[in-house]
């Protein structure tokens, strides 16, 4: 993944793929649990397909704060180094 686009197509698919979600709720603003229904396990299998996606770990508590998508693609991208 070289860039934000990247990691927001990617996890686009995954929500869609894994959970069902249907792929125009999938906005940047859109917040995981009120507006796609992601509920804290769905959060953590996101967190170990991300990793096995990425090679790189993904601190546990740091995806606590997040709400967003968008909110996710910033983690994901501090996480393999693209700013």
């Amino acid at each position: 993944m070289n860039s934000r686009q990247e990691i927001s197509e990617l996890l686009a698919s995954l929500l869609t793929d894994m959970f069902e979600v249907p792929p125009h709720s999938i906005t940047p603003e859109a917040r995981l649990y009120e507006d796609l229904d992601v509920d804290s396990i769905d959060a953590v299998d996101l967190i170990v397909e991300l990793r096995g996606i990425t090679g790189k770990q993904i601190d546990p508590d740091e995806f606590k704060t997040v709400r967003t998508v968008d909110d996710v693609v910033n983690a994901v991208a501090r996480v393999v180094g693209i700013e």
